[in-house]
C-alpha cells in the first residue's frame, strides 16, 4: 500500500466535508438531477398524457434527447473559452442563475401544457449543461492534488449517475400523480434549481487560468481550434476519444433499455426502471472503486481492465438474454423470481461497473496532463466529441434495429466493436497497456508496498536512480510512479521474450558499453537529455546490470554525465525483497527458472527518498543514499 498515513484526507468521501469540494459536488449533483427530472417528466407527459399532433409520441424521446445534445455541439467551444477566461465560482453562480430562469419558464410550460415552450426549455437546459461542463472538470485540478484527483472524479462520476437515476425516477413519479402531476414537476424543478444556486454560493474562489484570452464567438472556427489544441498532446487527445467511445458504448445500452425490457425480457416498465437502477449503481460503484484500487493515484492501468470488462459482460449479456422464453409481460416480482434473469442483472451490473472503472482514470488523466491555461477548452473539445459520438451511436443502433437486428444483437455488435476499439487505442497509446501490465504484476503476482511515493515528482524534469534486482524492476517502478518513466536499460534486456517487447512499447532507451558500441552509447545519452529537456522523468539503474548476488553493486558514472549536461533533481529509490523471486538471478546466475518460486503474492516493496540537488553528487554518494533506503524500516520515510 502507499504511504498515505500522513494524509489528512483518508478517502474520497472525506472530500464532501471540505469546502473546496463539497459545495461543488452538490452543485453538480443537483444540476444533473434537475436535467433528468425535467427531461423524463416532459417525455412521459407527451408520451402518455398530452397529445401533440406535431410531436408523435414515438418520436418524443428522440426529439427531446437531440435538442438537449445540440448545444453541446454548437456551444461547447465557446463555453470552454469562458471557463478559461473567467473566475470559475462566479461563472458557476451565473450558470445556476440561468437554470433558475429556465426552470421558471419550464414551470409555466408545465402549468399551461405548452409543449413548444417546454421544448425550448430542453434546448436551454442543454445550453446550461454545456456551459457548466468545462467549468466542472477544469475546477477539480485547481483544488485537488494528484493523489485526490482519481477519488474526486470518482465521486463526481458516482454522483452524476445517481443524480440521473434519482432525477429520472422522480420525474416519472411526479408527472404520474393524478391531476397535480405537471404542477408537482414544475415546483420540484424550480426548487432543485434554487437549491443548486444556494450550493453554488459556497463554492470557493477559483482564479481564471487565462484571463487575457480573447473570446472567439464563432462556434464553428473555435470548435475546430479546440480540436487542434487537444491534438497537441496525443495522449490527452486519444484519451478524449476513449471517453467519447465510452459515451457511445453507454448510450447504446441506456437508449435500448425500454425495448430490451419489453421485447426481450418480457417485463413491464418497472423492469425497465430496474435496468436503469442497476446500470446507474454499477457505474457509481465502479467509479468509487477506482480510488481504492489505484491507491489514490491516477492509475490509467485500470482503463484496459475496464474495457475488457465492458466487452466480456456485454457479450455474456447477449448469451444470457438469447434463450429466454416468450412469456406474457411480467412485473418486477415475477421477473426477479426467475433465476435466469439474475444472470442478466449481474451482467448488466458488472458491465456498468466496468464503465466506471474505464472512465474515471481517463477523466483524471486529461485533467492532470492538460495545460492549465487551456484545460477548460480541452474539456470543451471532449464534450463536443462526446456529443458527436452519442449521435453516431443513436444513428448506428437505430439503423441496425431498422434492418431487423434484435436488441441483444445490437449489444453484441457493440461489445465486439469495443474489443477492436480498445485494441486500437491501447496500441496507439501503449502507456495504457504498460500500466495495465505493471498494475497486474504489482497486485496479482506480488504484494507490492510503496513507501515515500510522495517524493516521486508529478511535474518537472528529474532523474530517478534505483538498484537493479530483477527483470521486472522497470514494471514495478511504472506501477509506483504517478506519471510515465523513460528508462535507460542494458540493450541485452530487449532480447528477453515478452519483456523486450514491453520495454520497446515503453520507449525505453537502450544503452551498450562505450567500448562495445560507441554510437549506441552516445545515442542513449542524447535521448536521455531530450527526455529531461521536455520535462520528463528519466530512470536509470546505475549498477549497469542486474545484481548476481543480491547485494548493491558499485554505481557507474553515467548518471553524472547526464546531470552535467542537464542538472535536474535526483530521486533515490530502492526496491526491497525482489532477490530470490522468479525474475531475479539466483540459481547459477539465471533468472526465470522455477515459476512461483516464492508462491503468489510474495511481499516486495519500493522506498523513495527525498529529491537530491544535482550539485556535488558522486556515484558513491548516490549508492550510499540508495543503500540507506534499502535499510529503511517500513513507514520511516517522510
Amino acid at each position: 500500500m502507499s504511504d498515505d498515513h500522513a494524509d489528512p484526507h483518508p478517502n474520497q468521501f472525506a472530500l464532501l466535508r471540505q469546502r473546496r469540494f463539497g459545495p461543488f459536488f452538490w452543485v453538480q449533483f443537483l444540476g444533473a438531477g434537475n436535467d433528468n427530472l425535467f427531461k423524463f417528466a416532459f417525455t412521459v407527459l407527451v408520451t402518455y398524457q398530452l397529445q401533440v399532433p406535431w410531436l408523435p409520441e414515438g418520436m418524443a424521446g428522440l426529439v427531446i434527447g437531440a435538442l438537449f445534445i445540440l448545444p453541446f455541439v454548437l456551444f461547447s467551444a465557446t463555453s470552454g473559452q469562458l471557463a478559461d477566461k473567467l473566475e470559475k465560482s462566479g461563472l458557476m453562480r451565473l450558470v445556476k442563475n440561468l437554470e433558475i430562469a429556465i426552470m421558471a419558464a419550464a414551470a409555466l410550460g408545465f402549468l399551461t401544457a405548452n409543449a413548444a415552450l417546454l421544448l425550448g426549455c430542453v434546448f436551454l437546459m442543454g445550453l446550461h449543461s454545456t456551459l457548466f461542463g468545462p467549468v466542472k472538470f477544469a475546477y477539480l485540478p485547481q483544488h485537488l492534488t494528484e493523489r485526490e484527483l482519481t477519488g474526486g472524479n470518482g465521486m463526481v462520476e458516482m454522483g452524476t449517475f445517481v443524480a440521473i437515476l434519482l432525477g429520472s425516477l422522480a420525474g416519472g413519479v411526479l408527472i404520474a400523480l393524478p391531476q397535480i402531476g405537471p404542477t408537482a414537476v414544475a415546483v420540484a424543478c424550480f426548487a432543485v434549481a434554487l437549491a443548486g444556486r444556494w450550493a453554488a454560493q459556497a463554492v470557493p474562489h477559483s482564479p481564471a487560468t487565462d484571463p487575457q484570452l480573447k473570446i472567439n464567438w464563432n462556434p464553428f472556427t473555435e470548435t475546430w481550434r479546440n480540436l487542434v489544441l487537444a491534438r497537441q498532446d496525443i495522449v490527452v487527445f486519444r484519451s478524449l476519444l476513449g471517453i467519447s467511445w465510452m459515451w457511445f458504448f453507454g448510450a447504446v445500452f441506456l437508449a435500448n433499455f425500454p425495448a430490451f425490457a419489453k421485447g426481450v425480457l418480457h417485463g413491464d416498465e418497472h423492469v425497465a426502471s430496474l435496468l436503469l437502477v442497476v446500470f446507474s449503481v454499477g457505474v457509481g460503484v465502479g467509479a468509487l472503486l477506482c480510488e481504492v484500487v489505484s491507491r489514490r493515484h491516477v492509475e490509467i492501468g485500470l482503463v484496459p481492465a475496464g474495457a475488457i470488462g465492458m466487452s466480456v459482460f456485454a457479450i455474456d449479456l447477449y448469451f444470457a438474454a438469447r434463450g429466454l422464453p416468450a412469456v406474457p409481460v411480467q412485473g418486477l416480482g415475477a421477473f426477479l423470481a426467475q433465476p435466469a434473469h439474475w444472470r442478466v442483472v449481474a451482467d448488466l451490473f458488472m458491465l456498468a461497473l466496468s464503465v466506471g472503472v474505464y472512465s474515471v482514470p481517463m477523466y483524471a488523466l486529461i485533467q492532470l496532463r492538460s495545460q492549465p491555461s487551456h484545460r477548460a477548452r480541452i474539456i470543451a473539445a471532449n464534450n463536443i466529441l462526446n456529443a458527436l459520438f452519442m449521435i453516431v451511436s443513436s444513428l448506428g443502433a437505430g439503423a441496425m434495429l431498422g434492418a431487423g437486428f434484435t436488441v441483444p444483437e445490437v449489444f453484441l455488435a457493440t461489445a465486439l466493436l469495443n474489443v477492436l476499439v480498445g485494441a486500437y487505442v491501447f496500441l496507439l497509446v501503449p502507456e495504457y497497456l504498460l500500466r495495465f501490465v505493471a498494475f497486474g504484476l504489482s497486485r496479482l503476482i506480488y504484494r507490492f508496498e510503496v513507501q515515500g511515493d510522495r517524493h516521486l515528482p508529478t511535474t518537472g524534469a528529474a532523474v530517478v536512480v534505483c538498484n537493479h534486482v530483477s527483470y521486472v524492476d522497470a514494471l514495478l517502478l511504472m506501477a509506483a510512479s504517478p506519471r510515465p518513466l523513460r528508462f535507460i536499460m542494458d540493450h541485452r534486456i530487449f532480447a528477453v521474450p515478452v519483456l523486450g517487447w514491453l520495454f520497446r512499447l515503453a520507449k525505453a532507451i537502450p544503452i551498450a558499453p562505450e567500448r562495445e558500441n560507441p554510437a549506441a552509447y552516445a545515442a542513449a545519452f542524447e535521448a536521455a537529455d531530450r527526455v529531461l529537456a521536455e520535462g520528463g522523468l528519466l530512470c536509470i539503474f546505475p549498477e549497469g546490470g542486474i545484481t548476481r548476488d543480491g547485494q548493491l553493486q558499485p554505481f557507474q558514472g553515467g548518471v553524472l554525465k547526464i546531470l552535467k549536461r542537464r542538472p535536474v533533481p535526483v530521486v533515490p529509490v530502492a526496491l526491497h525483497n525482489l532477490w530470490g523471486s522468479f525474475f531475479s538471478r539466483v540459481e547459477g546466475g539465471t533468472a526465470m527458472v522455477r515459476p512461483l518460486r516464492r508462491g503468489l503474492f510474495s511481499r516486495v516493496g519500493l522506498v523513495a527518498g527525498p529529491a537530491l540537488a544535482p550539485e556535488g553528487l558522486s556515484p558513491d554518494s548516490l549508492r550510499q543514499q540508495v543503500g540507506l533506503l534499502l535499510q529503511t524500516p517500513r513507514q520511516s520515510v517522510r
